[in-house]
């Protein structure tokens, strides 16, 4: 038996400082065998392809200290949770490249000189010691697979496991939510969508306009049998706050 714990988009710096806390403290009490990390860890507002869409570009050396910047901004998140992994002794790391985190491979597109700056290299995945797959790469680990997320709109629990056909978890909408269908020859499958670490408030979201949304605070425990079967705990974080086994692990 072995155990993961699986976090969604965190959009550092835009992420909330209570929640994260929350699974740091987690990961110390589940000591996890496994961590997976769904994607867009950064909010990466420094390349955004929607930052320049109705104003010009500035020339790269007013780009780059920007994008240094919240560089820097992210790799000091992650440290927090690789701190913490190696304290549990956490060996098997996945990061699952996010739509967000392409844009940083995006900008490397458009200045392939500049190629310190993809997701891979920028945030240091290989020397962390994680196992990269890029965005929406599926990873399979016994019969539940793993992606970023591929589908939006109301019926998105549904919509991926109808197009993936296998038990499968994504992050990507930013919200809870799970569907179920049995099939003849597999039985019951299910997609989780896991929610987000992000900062939810309005002040953080501007580009929502004073749109409300159905986004959770959430992470998730996994325990996967020899068999290669396994069992999902979504853990909702509430005011900065969630129970792991009869625990209040508050942020």
């Amino acid at each position: 038996m072995k155990r993961a714990i699986v976090i969604p988009d965190q959009h550092f710096p835009i992420h909330d400082e209570s929640a994260v806390k929350v699974v740091l403290k987690a990961i110390e009490f589940v000591k996890p065998q496994i961590f997976i990390n769904l994607g867009d860890v950064g909010e990466w507002e420094s390349v955004s392809g929607h930052r320049y869409k109705r104003r010009k570009r500035p020339p790269l050396e007013y780009q780059l200290p920007e994008i240094d910047k919240e560089i820097r901004a992210v790799n000091k998140q992650i440290d927090r949770f690789d701190k913490v992994l190696d304290k549990v002794k956490c060996k098997e790391k996945y990061i699952l490249a996010g739509n967000h985190d392409e844009w940083l491979d995006s900008f490397v597109e458009e200045n392939p000189y500049l190629d310190q700056y993809t997701f891979r290299n920028a945030c240091k995945w290989d020397e962390r010691g994680y196992k990269y797959r890029v965005w929406n790469d599926v990873l399979t680990i016994g019969k539940l697979s793993f992606v970023h997320g591929a589908y939006t709109g109301l019926s998105h629990a549904r919509t991926h496991l109808e197009r993936y056909g296998t038990n499968i978890m994504y992050g990507h909408v930013h919200d809870v939510s799970r569907h179920s269908s049995t099939r003849l020859l597999d039985g019951n499958i299910s997609a989780w969508s896991m929610g987000c670490l992000k900062d939810m408030s309005a002040e953080k979201n501007k580009w929502l306009k004073g749109r409300l949304h159905n986004w959770n605070h959430a992470f998730g425990i996994v325990t996967f049998f020899d068999t290669g079967y396994f069992q999902v705990e979504v853990v909702d974080i509430v005011k900065g706050q969630c129970s792991v086994w009869g625990k209040i692990i508050k942020g």
